[in-house]
Order: structure tokens, then sequence, then C-alpha cells
């Protein structure tokens, strides 16, 4: 469903008007984007509505390796509550910390290694109109985008530089701040300097270290272990990897462990491609269908917070909207559009404890929310769990 390559002349091209004078030619191609953190969360929702049991916030501790199974002990980070749990199987998808949770937790060896790449990102207001992104050939012989970001943004990536350190504790620094604005504004006719960034973040990519010389030419791709030798109850563990083949990683997974795991009847390969997540059924083309039937079946909302709600949660919009019949039905309006009736769902459904969960991990909304915003959000949130509004049990 997406248009063919194609080759653009700038110079008369909307795509060629925000740039400097000199660039003549540009190659067009079509690709997807997705919400990372959203996508996230609607694998787990979709893994809770199938069985899973979903412990956020919950670090593994300790694991004793047992002739037929796995004993682990976790505990919540927030709480402090400990539990253990039995399992025949470990997958180990730690992300950044997959090497350290094999020797220090797991006990276990292996000669994989993971190479921790920082990526760093800058957030501008938007330096164009259109919905066309750019990606820029530096100097230097590496890259960078700039991305149409949440309507009224333009964002900006992304560094890459071997990373040492608590993958936790990851920050962009104020040189790559300066080097993202310096590179785009090689570029764009209006220059970028940092005291134009409104929102900078970084994190850590966990790559497979294939020993590449440098951060960028390290590999991509995902490399699986299997330790399963003499019977032992086997451990998986997960190097590398990414969002675009996060459902083939998934299915690999599962092929390796097949000879482990009982016969499961009524799914087929490939089963995911499929299926929808959660408030996806609805056709790519039917978007703006489904935004006007949510504005019609609430006529209180505004075309922008309906748009919004259908982004966010698509046709599960109707289950966070309820029966409301009035903006005040929603309850206090925090800001952005964001409701009691919206921070209440996401609570309860998606896991949000803190207002960071709310405002940046399930939404963007804290681009467009001030100090004073965000605290009332977080002292709602906070009143919330202590009325039992929220009850333990839904956000464990």
């Amino acid at each position: 469903i997406l248009p063919a390559t194609r080759t653009l002349d700038l110079r008369r091209d909307a795509a060629g008007m925000p740039l400097k004078a000199g660039y003549a030619t540009a190659f067009e191609y079509s690709d997807c984007w997705v919400d990372d953190a959203r996508m996230v969360v609607l694998n787990a929702m979709d893994a809770k509505a199938r069985g899973a049991t979903i412990h956020t916030r919950t670090r593994v501790v300790a694991a004793i390796r047992s002739a037929d199974h796995w004993t682990l002990t976790t505990r919540n980070v927030d709480t402090g509550e400990g539990s253990q749990t039995r399992a025949r199987i470990v997958i180990n998808a730690a992300g950044p910390w997959v090497a350290s949770l094999i020797g220090d937790v797991l006990h276990t060896h292996t000669t994989s290694k993971v190479r921790l790449v920082q990526g760093s990102h800058i957030v501008v207001r938007k330096l164009f109109d259109h919905g066309k992104p750019y990606i820029f050939q530096n100097a230097d012989g590496r890259i960078i985008f700039a991305i149409p970001y949440e309507q009224d943004f333009t964002l900006i990536g992304t560094t890459d530089q071997d990373y040492q350190g608590d993958p936790a504790k990851v920050a962009i620094s104020n040189a790559e701040v300066s080097y993202l604005c310096d590179a785009a504004s090689e570029y764009f006719t209006r220059a970028i300097t940092p005291a134009d960034v409104v929102w900078r973040y970084s994190g850590v990519r966990p790559l497979y270290d294939d020993g590449a010389s440098k951060a960028q030419e390290a590999t991509r791709d995902y490399v699986l272990t299997l330790d399963a030798e003499g019977g032992k109850p086997p451990l998986l563990s997960v190097f590398g990897g990414k969002i675009t083949t996060y459902r083939k990683l998934s299915e690999a997974v599962m092929s390796r462990l097949a000879s482990h795991l009982p016969a499961h009847s009524g799914l087929k390969a490939g089963w995911t491609g499929e299926t929808d997540l959660p408030g996806g059924n609805f056709a790519p083309a039917d978007f703006d269908a489904l935004v006007a039937r949510i504005a019609s079946a609430y006529p209180f909302l505004g075309v922008g917070q309906a748009w919004r709600l259908a982004r966010h949660y698509g046709t599960r919009s109707f289950d966070l909207l309820g029966d409301a019949a009035s903006q005040a039905d929603l309850g206090r309006d925090f800001g952005a559009s964001l409701s009691e009736a919206e921070i209440r769902y996401l609570m309860r459904e998606e896991w949000a404890v803190t207002v960071e969960d709310v405002i940046w991990r399930r939404s963007k909304l804290g681009l467009r929310l001030d100090g004073a915003q965000i605290g009332a959000i977080a002292a709602f949130m906070a009143a919330s769990r202590a009325e039992g509004i929220i009850t333990p049990a839904s956000i464990a």
C-alpha cells in the first residue's frame, strides 16, 4: 500500500522549500513510522489478553536452575515486594542488560557480547509544513534525519557512539545537541541552535557485538543463544534486534524453543502478521473514518481531540470514553485535552504509574504541558491510587 520510489526536483517540489539553495535532486521512498513506547504497551496488553501475567517495575534478583525448572526471585522496585516464580523456560530479553543478567543473576556463561551504542535526539518547533522526513548525509560520513513530529515539531537525530555505564542513566550531552543542530543547519535555510531545542532524549541500542570498528557499523540484526545442554531447563538470550524485525525475532525465538514446548493448538506459524494489536482493528485507509466515528459518537469532542484519541488508542477510544455524554463527564482537562478519564484509563489498562508514564511513555503530551499542569497530573494520579480508584492489582 506504500507509494513507489520517485525522484524529486527540489527546485520545484515543496520538499525543497525549507532547504538551502543548491540542492536540485532528491530520492523519495516510503516507509512506516511507529511510536515505540506505545507499541511496547500494546504488545503487553495483547499478551495479557491471551493469558500472560505482566509485572512492570519488577526486577529479577535471583535465579536457581534445578533439574527440570527455574526458580526466579523478583522484586518490585517501587514497593520492595518480592515473589518467586517457577518456570520451565527462561527467555532473557533484557536488552542492554542481557549480558549482565546472564552473568550476575542467571549465573551461566556465553561467549556472545552486547555492544551498547548511544543514540540521541532533539526536538524543535517544526521546520517545515509538509509531511515528508529528510535523511541528510553529513561531512563526517554519518547521516541524520529530520522527521515531522507530533504535528507541531521536528525530530532530529541521531548520534551513534559507544556507551559505557548503566543504560538507565544514559543522557544526551550538550556536545551531541550542538552536533545535531550544526548538522541540520548545514541543510535548512533556518539555522538551528541549542536554544531552539524544546526536548532532548537519549537511548541505548543493545547491539550484538560483531567486532565492527565503528558504532554506526555494528550490525542491527539479532542473535539468539540457547543454553539447554544436558537436558537442563532452557535459557534463551536475545542479543540485538530492533523494532522493524521484532515479530520475526519473536517467531525465531519460538522456533528455537519448539522442541522444548508442548504442542499448542489453534496457532499457526506467522499468526502475528495477521492479527491486530489492541485498538488496531481497522484498515490503514480507514483512519479518517474512525476519527469521524468517534466524533459522531461523542459530538462534544473537538476535532483535534477525536483525532488524537484515534491516533493513540484506535478503536479502544470507545472503551476510554465509555458512556460520556459531555466533556464534563470526562472530568478535569489538565491541558492538551488530557482528561481525568484518559489518565484513569492509562492507569487501569496500560500500567501507567507515574506522570512520566502518562506524558512521555504513553503519549508525548509533555511537549504541550507546562510545569503546573504536569504537577497537577502527578497529584491527581497519587490521589487516585490513595483513594483506591485504581486498585493495586490493576497496576501490578
